[in-house]
Order: structure tokens, then sequence, then C-alpha cells
């Protein structure tokens, strides 16, 4: 390993821009938090179709499970063609 001496001016010089390194990237994150938070995703307008789907499966899922509350054999798959038959009326 090579042997590295430093004078105590360079050891505080080094110091000093490690802190400055460490300050410009901090504000840098910052600033990427920043935008993230205010550059987010717009959300999609829910439709009527799918309120009334929710609301139907819902409504049906009962039927679909055991008193456990697990999905009976087949029940999630019955579940939602029962669900969509409803939202279409």
């Amino acid at each position: 390993m090579a042997d590295v001496r430093l004078s105590m001016a360079e050891y505080m010089e080094l110091i000093d821009s490690i802190k400055r390194a460490n300050d410009i990237r901090n504000e840098v994150v910052s600033d990427v938090k920043a935008v993230g938070r205010t550059a987010g995703k717009a959300k999609k307008k829910v439709s009527a179709y799918n309120r009334k789907y929710k609301k139907a499966f819902k409504k049906v899922s009962g039927k679909y499970r055991s008193k456990s509350g697990k999905w009976m054999k087949n029940g999630f798959k019955r579940a939602v063609k029962e669900a969509h038959k409803v939202a279409k009326k």
C-alpha cells in the first residue's frame, strides 16, 4: 500500500472540499425530490362502468367465498363473470 503524507493545511483543504461536494449533492437530491413531488402523474378518471362493476363485484363476491374468507374453487372467476353481468344491466 502506498504511503501518503499530508500537511495539516492539505488535510483541512481536503475535508473542506468533501463538505462542499456533500452540500452540492444534498442540494441536487432535494431539488430532484421537489421536482418528483410536483411532476406526479395525473390520476385517470374512473369510468361509470368501472364504478358499477366495483359495486357489483363487492355485492356478489360474498357468494363465492368460504366462511374463512378464502375464495372457493373457481369462485373468483365466477364472481367476475357475475359482476360483469350485473354491471351491464
